[in-house]
């Protein structure tokens, strides 16, 4: 539960930071200021995660694991990014995160100074303050329900297993980076997304009913109105709560947006006296825009280089996405130090002091970035950034000997895929291989156990292990000396030759790619669509241990390993 919360908070660090920011800066420096609120080819991504719920009620049964352990570990495909995590782990960092970012989106020009015109006219309205506090809950209540009805379209449209393919998809995973790219700039003053004002307009005549028809569409009129400002904010965690792979991770998402948009209009209207503690509207509020619009455009590129490792373009490396990410934190500790303005900005006569800490934040957050470009792992960030391998200088490279298996020591000489997977993420002192059939012949040969990782090129969990757990010591001597390593890269879009295509038996669906292929074992053969997922098979690929998803105990890991161990000495 600790990591998944702490990588969820992980995109919404600067925004917390920010919120402390905004709010201070009033608080110490009064401004006077005002402000405006007003020939690339992809091929197509095979998905057979999307039938795999109507395929499993066509089977009477899948394969069953012939292992006492794994017997005792229950069957069923397991979702989401690790069956060991959880879904309500990970359906609580989903809120938490629409949470951040609501409250980020109530300090947008466009929402902010429309409370108290809000609570003064509920307090007006009630006649009572009983019946004002009432109202102004319907309207918080109407709120939540327009942003989960979103989230549930967002999911029906999709659907519960599309959602995870998403992660995966090169078309939309471009389209994300264009996305967020236009709502940074917009952020920056260069223009505003709205929606047709004949639309705010009908929704405003129909707010003047009486009853909780008028509530509705008051709270219906603010979603409309507010959307230049809120619309990128919502896009975004919507994004992230689809990738997350949860059925109902919109929802979920959008119930902790619209919660923190509600209950400040909530709060106040019931207790209005403390609106005089709030700082008025002013210059900063635009601040918090451009910030946002700077945090957008970084979390841009994450899309973009998902689609360069996917298919294989070759050019995003490690030092170009680092580069970028320490120009916007450069240009950011610039414009909080008002050495630059954009279109809509007020003058800076002086720093207040909240606005000089966190420009110091962000200040030592780019000069932490910068050693990254000589090969530094940032373990602090490195899940966002393309692996390590994809770096053209490393200083640190060759540190860290060993193999897990010296091809010497085998009768193959070359190693399938291996040409394909040189940028892939690896462990330094194991040598992986990449094809299941080849690590089967080793295993004989050395008469050790495989250990499958199913993996992914855009799989953040699979980026934590590979950098927290897999290169400790102790699990690095055993993956060096006791079992055959096999990375199966279930996303990756290398097209098979047609004598290699084949029809799933699961889901029905042709199998045209590599990463197909591999996923199509991971569901079939072992139950289960999460990356990363560890199999330890012997020889005649019989799971000898119940199989292992990400997890952050390098003790229970460990213990994993030596499990197989000792099963595979048991049996040979």
């Amino acid at each position: 539960m600790k990591f998944l919360i702490k990588k969820a908070l992980k995109p919404a660090l600067l925004i917390v930071a920010l919120l402390a920011f905004t709010l201070g800066e009033h608080v110490f420096a009064q401004s006077k200021d005002t402000v405006s609120t007003g020939d690339v080819q992809f091929t197509e991504i095979q998905t057979p995660a999307q039938k795999i719920a109507a395929a499993k009620k066509k089977q009477d049964s899948l394969a069953k694991v012939q292992s006492d352990s794994l017997a005792k570990s229950g069957g069923g495909i397991a979702k989401g990014n690790s069956d060991n995590q959880g879904k309500p782990k990970t359906l609580w960092a989903i809120f938490i995160t629409g949470f951040l970012g609501g409250f980020a989106a109530f300090l947008m020009p466009c929402i902010y100074p429309m409370l108290p015109l809000t609570v003064s006219f509920f307090t007006k309205r009630g006649g009572s303050r009983t019946k004002g506090i009432l109202q102004s809950l319907l309207y918080g209540l109407s709120i939540i329900f327009i942003y989960v009805c979103l989230g549930l379209v967002i999911t029906l449209i999709f659907g519960p297993t599309a959602l995870n393919s998403l992660a995966t998809n090169g078309v939309f995973n471009f389209l994300f980076f264009l996305l967020l790219v236009v709502f940074g700039v917009s952020f920056l003053g260069a223009f505003e997304i709205t929606l047709p004002s004949s639309l705010a307009n009908k929704l405003d005549q129909n707010s003047d009913k009486g009853g909780l028809t008028g509530i509705f569409f008051m709270a219906a009129t603010l979603a409309v109105v507010s959307f230049s400002c809120t619309g990128p904010i919502v896009s975004s965690v919507l994004l992230d709560a689809a990738l997350k792979g949860e059925r109902i991770g919109p929802i979920i998402s959008m119930l902790g947006f619209s919660s923190a948009l509600a209950l400040p209009f909530t709060i106040f209207a019931m207790f209005p006296s403390a609106l005089k503690s709030l700082p008025s509207s002013g210059g900063w509020l635009n601040s918090v825009k451009v910030i946002l619009g700077f945090i957008e455009l970084a979390f841009s590129l994450k899309f973009l280089s998902n689609v360069d490792l996917a298919y294989h373009w070759n050019w995003f490396d490690r030092e170009i996405f680092l580069s970028l990410w320490i120009a916007l934190g450069i240009l950011m500790s610039l414009y909080l130090i008002g050495k630059i303005k954009f279109s809509h900005d007020s003058d800076l006569p002086y720093l207040s002091v909240p606005r000089t800490f966190f420009a110091i934040v962000v200040f030592a957050f780019t000069v932490y970035m910068v050693p990254g470009l000589w090969g530094a792992p940032l373990k602090s960030i490195s899940a966002f950034l393309p692996p390590l391998s994809t770096q053209d200088f490393d200083l640190s490279a060759g540190v860290g000997g060993g193999s897990a298996t010296p091809i010497a020591q085998t009768s193959i000489k070359t190693k399938k895929y291996e040409e394909i997977f040189k940028r892939m993420p690896k462990v330094r002192g194991v040598d992986d291989w990449y094809d299941y059939d080849q690590a089967i012949q080793v295993a004989k040969e050395l008469n050790r156990p495989v250990l499958i990782d199913f993996t992914g090129w855009n799989c953040v969990n699979c980026r934590q292990m590979e950098n927290n757990v897999l290169p400790d010591p102790r699990v690095l001597k055993r993956l060096q000396n006791d079992f055959v390593v096999v990375q199966l890269v279930i996303d990756d879009k290398t097209p098979l030759p047609s004598s290699e295509q084949t029809v799933s038996k699961l889901t029905g669906e042709k199998i045209t790619t590599l990463g197909g292929k591999w996923f199509d074992k991971e569901i079939s053969q072992y139950n289960s669509n999460a990356q990363p997922w560890y199999v330890i098979i012997d020889g005649s690929g019989k799971p000898l241990v119940s199989p292992q998803g990400a997890t952050h105990d390098i003790d229970g890991f460990v213990k994993y390993l030596d499990s197989g161990i000792a099963a595979y000495k048991a049996a040979h």
